[in-house]
């Protein structure tokens, strides 16, 4: 059975999740989806990558003066993938967002961001040069993800300096960093709905780094599992 997974581009280090998903199992095959290549109804399974920030307009904010914000934002990426997400939705398609991913589906359903942590007072999380932070999590009991992954808590990695604010209605909190920082999201109320993981941090460069750490390894089986069962 093909899997064809769908994996929106990003404006560096695409390959790296390309990559995580490749060499899974051979059956995989990657679409790279953007504005001028929207092949969503290929797909069988949709990830949302990191990436810039998303302009503050899409959460109804007029504050472009933040710290740590981009020099230059990317509305045509974002408009895209807040239509993609929904697009994903109604055909049903299973769904793993992954840091700026997490941040835009929590937009895309109402959702606001705090658009600079340390700003609020809260750790460092962002990567520095070529190295990922670290830092531990705790898993909500009984939550997708702490069925996923097998345990309470665990070290991620940290690439970020933005993260959800306010909750939207339909998602709900599955992780928390130390210092309070949404770290995991899926669905409030699952029944009727596609599959869904939010992640704050990066599985396919902790695969890198930590190949047999279940915040990567098992949250890509459980991907591909849910993209499997839902092609059957």
């Amino acid at each position: 059975m093909q899997l064809v997974i769908g994996i929106t581009d990003t404006s560096s280090r695409y390959l790296n999740y390309q990559r995580w998903m490749e060499e899974s199992e051979s059956s995989v095959q990657v679409i790279q989806l953007s504005s001028d290549k929207g092949d969503l109804e290929k797909c069988d399974g949709i990830i949302f990558t990191g990436g810039i920030d998303t302009h503050p307009m899409f959460y109804f904010s007029d504050r472009t003066d933040y710290p740590h914000a981009p020099p230059e934002f990317d509305p045509k990426r974002d408009a895209f993938e807040l239509d993609t997400f929904e697009n994903a939705i109604e055909l049903g398609l299973p769904i793993l967002a992954i840091c700026r991913g997490m941040q835009l589906v929590n937009i895309a359903l109402g959702g606001d961001l705090i658009q600079d942590i340390e700003e609020q007072g809260k750790k460092d999380h962002r990567r520095h040069g070529e190295t990922d932070g670290m830092h531990g999590i705790a898993v909500v009991t009984g939550s997708l993800l702490h069925g996923i992954a097998g345990t309470e808590s665990g070290t991620v990695n940290s690439a970020h300096h933005q993260a959800i604010g306010i909750v939207a209605p339909d998602l709900t909190i599955s992780a928390w960093s130390p210092d309070g920082i949404a770290e995991g999201a899926e669905w409030n109320e699952k029944e009727g709905k596609p599959f869904l993981l939010c992640v704050q941090w990066h599985p396919e460069r902790l695969a890198l780094l930590q190949p047999d750490n279940p915040f990567t390894k098992n949250i890509r089986s459980k991907f591909l599992e849910a993209v499997k069962n839902n092609k059957r």
